[in-house]
């Protein structure tokens, strides 16, 4: 079950950063991702969407599941996580981390936007470069119990 105002924390390597639900700009999408939590996996860069970093869900979405747009863009901000299953690509979550348009090789997607990272964007683009540089790198989201709701406790380790 769901807790209202809830955060979430995205570790990817070594790096964790607080986030936090979009549900009023994509209210069926982020319940659709929410069972997939804890969901983990492996991100790679999005060559195709400009500085952005991407992790396929086909292994953990339902084939058949395609999302309807809700507030859909192509045009993501730096710490916007977009969800995207529909036609034209397999299904992905897209995390932004600098200048982007949202793409895959065939041409322009536009994904819901599910999840915003809100805290120290420089970090996050330092972590996208590294993806860039040094390839794939890990990737956990996880709903922090509401006692540890407050991201402060979070320790990160250097890039």
């Amino acid at each position: 079950m769901a807790i209202i105002d809830e955060q979430l924390t995205i570790t990817i390597g070594a790096e964790t950063f607080c986030a936090r639900w979009r549900r009023d700009l994509a209210p069926h999408s982020c319940k659709e991702f929410e069972q997939l939590l804890p969901y983990g996996g492996d991100v790679i860069h999005a060559r195709w969407s400009g500085e952005a970093m991407w992790t396929r869900l086909a292994s953990v979405w339902q084939r058949e599941l395609c999302l309807p747009t809700e507030s859909a863009t192509n045009r993501p901000c730096p710490g916007d996580l977009l969800l995207f299953a529909g036609e034209g690509s397999e299904p992905e979550l897209l995390v932004v981390y600098g200048s982007a348009r949202f793409a895959c090789k065939t041409g322009p997607l536009k994904g819901n936007p599910v999840l915003v990272i809100e805290d120290d964007l420089e970090r996050l683009a330092m972590v996208g470069q590294a993806v860039l540089q040094s390839g794939a790198m890990t990737i956990r989201i996880q709903q922090v119990a509401p006692i540890d709701s407050h991201c402060a406790h979070v320790h990160n380790a250097s890039i």
